[in-house]
């Protein structure tokens, strides 16, 4: 095991890592082995679904991998202002599908929640998908829909106060500041003590400039600090694409050099597209006026631990419970998350 710094020191020092589990994944069974041997590894946070299920399993990872001599993560919960690519599901009725079809969505998954294997009925397994979107356009017969998971904003404060997170995120689109402000009186309602509240946004899919961007950050930050709570700002490069492959790296960091120069005040976290060649292409690049904080790691740490976590499965067992297999997920996850943990 890697030791690591409190999340706080962690944040000030540049050597921030957060495991992205997926604003919309229920895959229990994964999420407890992945936040196992990433808290083994010295991830500084755990960010997910903000669902009881979900929480339970993460804190059943967590518990294992402290009673191995970690230190335990911060629990932080997604949620969102609005509509939103990370909290929708893929949906199709497989009945409608022509036997003959060439099943391209079914390759491009990369939570394998499309087929047979998956469902029993070549349908999408709802509890694995997580919304990265890649088969939508796939489809022949333009049979598959998204389904948002957004959730109602009667429901944020109690959920909360029953989860008692460490931190939530929060996910916001251009022009939306009054909801975001309406989610953020959810959070006071809650009465949890949040450490943090990380605030996640990008450009894909808009006609925003890298300025119009930090515009709305700001804004974010006088209505974040308005309500007493301190930032972390996400800056979303290329959403749930880091284990597509090294190229993706350059959307992360491109957005944070466009971006950063203009940022509010606060850490500024790397997400979107981020890997393994995130850190070597950022230290290349030379210094940044606004320092990096850290990384977020999402499909990518779910595609290295993939095939463990099958083969555990074929097994009968879970991976957290295979003494030959874990070892090996956690040497896989360290060469990931070391890199940035000796940046301090």
């Amino acid at each position: 095991m890697t030791s690591c710094l409190r999340p706080d020191l962690a944040l000030a020092r540049g050597c921030w890592v957060k495991l992205i589990c997926g604003a919309s994944n229920q895959d229990l069974a994964a999420i407890e082995d992945l936040c196992g041997i990433f808290s083994l590894a010295g991830v500084h946070c755990i960010d997910a679904a903000a669902d009881s299920a979900v929480v339970a399993a993460i804190r059943r990872g967590m518990a294992w991998a402290v009673a191995r001599g970690a230190e335990r993560p911060w629990l932080m919960l997604s949620l969102s202002d609005g509509a939103d690519p990370h909290f929708r599901k893929a949906w199709f009725d497989p009945g409608r599908c022509p036997p003959a079809c060439a099943r391209p969505c079914e390759r491009v998954c990369p939570a394998l929640a499309i087929g047979v294997a998956a469902t029993g009925a070549a349908g999408v397994l709802a509890e694995r998908c997580y919304g990265c979107g890649r088969c939508l356009p796939l489809c022949p017969h333009g049979l598959i829909e998204e389904r948002g998971q957004v959730l109602e904003g009667e429901a944020v404060a109690p959920l909360l106060a029953q989860l008692r997170p460490d931190a939530v995120e929060l996910h916001t689109q251009p022009g939306r500041g009054l909801a975001f402000a309406e989610r953020l009186a959810q959070l006071v309602a809650s009465g949890v003590p949040l450490q943090r509240v990380s605030v996640s946004a990008g450009l894909e899919g808009t006609a925003q400039s890298p300025e119009a961007l930090a515009a709305e950050l700001w804004q974010r930050s006088v209505l974040l600090r308005g309500s007493g709570f301190r930032p972390i700002w996400q800056l979303d490069g290329r959403p749930m694409s880091g284990d597509v492959g090294a190229g993706t790296a350059h959307a992360a960091l491109g957005l944070v050099r466009a971006v950063a120069p203009a940022c509010p005040p606060g850490p500024l976290q790397l997400a979107g597209g981020t890997n393994g060649q995130t850190l070597p292409l950022l230290r290349a690049g030379g210094p940044l006026r606004q320092p990096i904080a850290g990384v977020g790691f999402g499909g990518v740490a779910r595609r290295l631990l993939q095939p463990l976590l099958l083969q555990a499965q074929a097994r009968g067992r879970a991976l957290l419970a295979d003494g030959e297999l874990w070892p090996q997920a956690l040497t896989l996850a360290q060469d990931l998350v070391t890199p940035w943990l000796e940046r301090a």
